[in-house]
């Protein structure tokens, strides 16, 4: 029994979502004639009551293509220090918009609008670039899972309306916080001007992602995507499984989260673990005690058939998914204790 505790992003489709694959009505989106891919459009686009949606083939595109609309090449945009913008998009923002990244200190990958406006250069002098777009996270990636309030998100909203900067949201993992916190997708979408959401991470579909927005900026976006490349033909079979995702894996995010609690209670009891961050959704990130090394213990767990992943300076990083069943979770655990 192997057991990948390497990311969400190594699911596979079940059963279930490959017949839905497999019946899916398709046409070609490149001329947007795919019926399946435009009702997955319409109806992430609603549940976040936003105008309109666009299906990307990844994450990394749609946050791309959402910073390229929102920025002019020279100008900046602010992010925390941990931002995926900035750490796992292969330095996009640079080489597709042009743009450099103010990056905050944060909490746990989480900005607050006091530091986003003490970021904000002052745009008439023109020495330094012109701020002109804020991008948040949540959850936060390296920042262990962890979820903004929505009321945070509303005072860096008054920030940027206040400095006429735009505001999008990488909301790869946003399904989680709407569970762990219990919150309306609506408000998010009253908030931002612009949020993608990852189809293949916690929702297990295995690829997609959606960039939401208004009409125009949707209507920018295509263009934007077709220089990226990333337009698809009979892409509506992919989309059927975001579609399936949706009715069905969304609630179910609360299992991911209890389990990467239960793991973490175990090892708070050990003593070759110093600290562990705080665990509000699927993803615990904690630190090995002085003397410790974590490729020995990468190592070790390998042996018991469970794959974890180092982030570095002794740091480790575990994340529960839709394919970590109960029998699996028990065994993690079981063994944990006898570490």
């Amino acid at each position: 029994m192997e057991i990948n505790l390497i990311s969400d992003t190594i699911t596979k489709p079940t059963y279930e979502m490959l017949q839905y694959m497999f019946n899916a009505q398709v046409g070609d989106d490149v001329y947007k004639q795919d019926p399946t891919v435009i009702e997955l459009e319409t109806r992430v686009a609603e549940f976040f009551g936003m105008e309109a949606g666009l299906f990307f083939p990844s994450g990394t595109m749609a946050n791309q293509t959402a910073i390229k609309l929102h920025t002019q090449p020279g100008e900046q945009l602010i992010a925390d220090k941990y931002a995926h913008v900035y750490h796992y998009e292969g330095g996009g923002v640079s080489f597709n918009s042009g743009v450099s990244c103010c990056l905050i200190d944060g909490d746990r990958g989480m900005i607050n609008a006091a530091q986003v406006a003490a970021a904000i250069n002052d745009p008439e002098f023109y020495h330094s670039p012109l701020t002109s777009l804020v991008c948040v996270e949540n959850t936060t990636n390296k920042g262990g899972g962890a979820c903004y309030e929505l009321e945070d998100l509303r005072e860096i909203k008054k920030v940027c309306d206040a400095n006429n900067l735009k505001f999008h949201l990488d909301g790869a993992r946003i399904w989680n916080a709407l569970v762990a916190k219990r919150q309306n997708p609506k408000e998010f979408g009253a908030i931002f001007d612009t949020i993608s959401v990852c189809l293949s991470k916690g929702l297990g579909a295995p690829i997609g992602s959606v960039l939401l927005g208004s009409k125009a900026d949707i209507h920018r976006a295509l263009r934007i995507r077709k220089i990226f490349g990333g337009g698809m033909r009979q892409v509506g079979y992919l989309a059927a499984a975001g579609l399936y995702a949706l009715a069905h894996n969304i609630e179910r995010l609360a299992e991911d989260h209890r389990r990467a609690k239960e793991i973490a209670a175990v090892l708070s009891t050990k003593p070759w673990v110093a600290a562990i961050e705080p665990v509000e959704t699927n993803i615990l990130i904690f630190s090995l005690a002085e003397g410790y090394n974590d490729q020995l213990l990468i190592e070790k767990l390998k042996q018991k058939n469970i794959s974890i992943s180092s982030m570095g300076h002794n740091k480790l990083r575990i994340v529960t998914h839709l394919d970590y069943r109960e029998v699996m979770h028990t065994y993690v655990i079981e063994t944990l204790q006898k570490f």
